[in-house]
């Protein structure tokens, strides 16, 4: 069980430094709205891993591995929502730090919803996570070990989120980040619109 556990936490960690649409995304929505909407766009990531390591162990993620159809649907649904999330962020380079819209702050729900269908959405999650139990998961990996390796690399991912939101939400950082708020929506809605394209023609 150690070997499986160092494994996963050796993927866990270098997966989590990689930077992909979720980390854009929860680094937009810190620097719009705040140290709130940064932790509940990474509640809504986290509840998307939990939706892959489901499938994954329930083997639905086996089954988008090998049909074409299923992997080009999400596929293409990621592409288009990252696309959306992306235009949206470039067309609102007047939003304040404070999360506003002409004045009306945006839902928490909204903020956990674009991290959990950002997540959820992404076929790549889902082939992770049965690449990773297919390497560490044995069919006669007892049922406490799986928890234990399931619930460490949640631990990590949530650990990470925490202490990346709050470094970006440090005074500091946040004043700099308000002086150019413009160009730091273009920038975030340009690259979720780069990273939307590049999963519209990602290979399996």
């Amino acid at each position: 069980m150690l070997e499986q556990l160092l494994v996963i936490v050796s993927v866990t960690c270098l997966v989590m430094v990689i930077p992909g649409p979720d980390m854009v995304l929860v680094i937009r929505n810190t620097f719009v709205a705040g140290r709130r909407a940064g932790l509940r766009t990474s509640c809504g990531v986290l509840t998307g891993n939990l939706v892959h390591i489901t499938s994954g162990l329930l083997g639905i993620g086996w089954l988008i591995s090998k049909s074409i159809l299923a992997f080009a649907v999400l596929k293409y649904a990621a592409a288009a929502y990252l696309i959306y999330l992306g235009v949206t962020s470039v067309s609102s380079a007047g939003t304040t730090l404070d999360g506003g819209h002409g004045g009306r702050p945006l839902g928490e729900r909204h903020w956990f919803l674009q991290g959990f269908v950002s997540n959820v959405l992404n076929p790549k999650g889902a082939l992770f996570y049965l690449g990773v139990f297919t390497v560490v998961i044995a069919p006669g990996t007892a049922a406490g070990t799986m928890l234990v390796l399931v619930s460490s690399m949640m631990l990590i991912s949530a650990s990470f989120w925490l202490l990346f939101v709050s470094t970006l939400d440090r005074p500091i950082v946040r004043e700099r980040i308000g002086r150019s708020q413009r160009a730091v929506n273009r920038v975030s809605g340009g690259l979720l619109i780069l990273l939307g394209v590049r999963v519209a023609f990602a290979e399996r």
